[in-house]
């Protein structure tokens, strides 16, 4: 006991967590996320109509346009030859690095300089539309939060750095609010990728709920202003799932083991690919996006299904996925397994998007192709699938039960014990076989480690 404070002395009242809440200040936050979140949220819809007119436009038009009979086979060689050229001068010559990199997982550091925007944007776009395998989530919520801060600091010059950085969290959120099919999954994804808790995730996460909930309504308003559609994560017409049966737990415990190991193979080997990749820039690129389209051309020709189910993020492919679960055998799903997953890797390792979409699609796939087996139902392996691998490769685990089971409407309350125990497992799994960092909690003394 310290001189400074004798046994019976009265403490010193502790410091109210909740203090700035109560202040005019923090009402200002909450009125400037409301006003941010309608431009942010807008220009989250417009990014995603871009890039869906534009993987249309050039995977489908532009061939008729150059007088071609269809899409030939060989055709995704030189779109993604471009975007590989595109993103590696974009990385190489723009300030920044054009977003993080995807392989190391969603970035959790802050807001991006404004001068590092157009190079997030440009890659973004080139990456997303022209056909490699990540999706619009990690650009977003860096655009989203580098517009907050930019227009705070163009607006409030004022502004201390802690209501930066709350105004830019709620441009994030703004910018996802219903991408992953709801403002709720959003807002989870943020919290686990910052590691916010204690009462500054309340702090926090008001002002980022709120620019969310109008974002949302941004979106539903312009779905149906503009005639679009929605570039929301939807399903319909679930098939129905029966209550959980014991064989189907025991499914849970091989799926979640089977992401673990897969999902742990796919970022190893993007790692690796990315350390090389950095070497020599750009001709990397260029070479790391035609082993993108061979290994879409070879999925088409041994499969002969359409080469864009291995292009692209995945993510307005689930419905049709599972729509047409019939048409697809075993040996189809597998294939479509392994040449996507390989496309994710190498994409992983290059270009600049996100990881989420398509590990939903791998997990997906995966589940469907085991659900051919005894004792287990589409639905729950559908779920469980997806849960399992977006864990592995996010390392979240609240926000991949989420994915899985709000995705589903009234048949994800069905499965949802089932997709928690396949999280957990996939979890806990994929946590093992990670390699410690040097020097954490535990470790002792720091150590050098290699990754072979």
């Amino acid at each position: 006991m310290s001189a400074e404070s004798p046994v019976g002395a009265p403490r010193a009242p502790s410091p109210d967590p909740f203090a700035q809440v109560r202040t005019r200040g923090y009402i200002g936050l909450l009125v400037m996320a409301a006003v941010l979140g309608v431009p942010i949220s807008a220009g989250a819809y417009g990014f995603l109509a871009l890039v869906d007119a534009l993987q249309d436009w050039t995977y489908t038009d532009l061939p008729e346009v150059l007088g071609l009979q269809g899409t030939p086979s060989w055709w995704p060689l030189p779109l993604l030859a471009m975007a590989g050229l595109l993103v590696g001068v974009i990385i190489r010559y723009l300030p920044g690095t054009a977003g993080h990199k995807p392989a190391e997982g969603l970035s959790t550091a802050g807001a991006p300089e404004a001068r590092e925007l157009p190079g997030i944007f440009l890659a973004a776009v080139a990456t997303l539309g022209l056909g490699a395998v990540l999706g619009p989530e990690a650009p977003l919520i860096m655009l989203g939060s580098g517009v907050a801060v930019w227009a705070v600091r163009l607006l409030k010059p004022g502004t201390p750095p802690q209501g930066k950085a709350v105004l830019g969290a709620a441009g994030s959120f703004a910018a996802v609010s219903t991408l992953l099919g709801s403002p709720i999954t959003g807002a989870f994804l943020l919290m686990e990728m910052s590691g916010i808790a204690g009462p500054m995730l309340g702090i926090v996460l008001v002002p980022g709920l709120l620019a969310a909930g109008i974002g949302s309504l941004v979106f539903i308003g312009l779905d149906s202003w503009t005639g679009l559609g929605t570039f929301s994560l939807a399903l319909q017409d679930v098939p129905h799932a029966n209550a959980p049966s014991g064989a189907e737990f025991g499914w849970a415990l091989v799926i979640g083991l089977a992401a673990a190991l897969v999902g742990t193979g796919i970022r190893r080997l993007a790692l690796l690919l990315q350390a090389r990749v950095e070497r020599h820039l750009v001709p990397a690129t260029v070479l790391m996006g035609l082993a993108v389209a061979g290994l879409a051309i070879a999925y088409a020709e041994g499969s002969g299904k359409a080469a864009t189910e291995v292009l692209y993020s995945g993510q307005s492919a689930l419905g049709p996925l599972l729509a047409n679960s019939a048409h697809y055998t075993v040996g189809t799903l597998t294939l479509l397994v392994a040449f996507k997953g390989l496309a994710y890797c190498v994409s992983l390792s290059a270009f600049r998007g996100g990881p989420i979409f398509p590990a939903m699609f791998l997990g997906a796939a995966g589940g469907m192709a085991l659900s051919h087996l005894p004792g287990l139902q589409l639905t729950p392996a559908f779920a469980m699938g997806i849960g399992a691998m977006s864990v592995a490769m996010l390392k979240l685990p609240l926000t991949s039960v989420l994915l899985a089971t709000l995705l589903l409407g009234t048949q994800g309350l069905t499965v949802m014990p089932l997709v928690i125990v396949a999280v957990v497992v996939a979890y806990v799994v994929t946590l093992r076989l990670s390699p410690v960092p040097a020097g954490g909690p535990g470790t002792g003394a720091p150590k050098h480690t290699t990754t072979s």
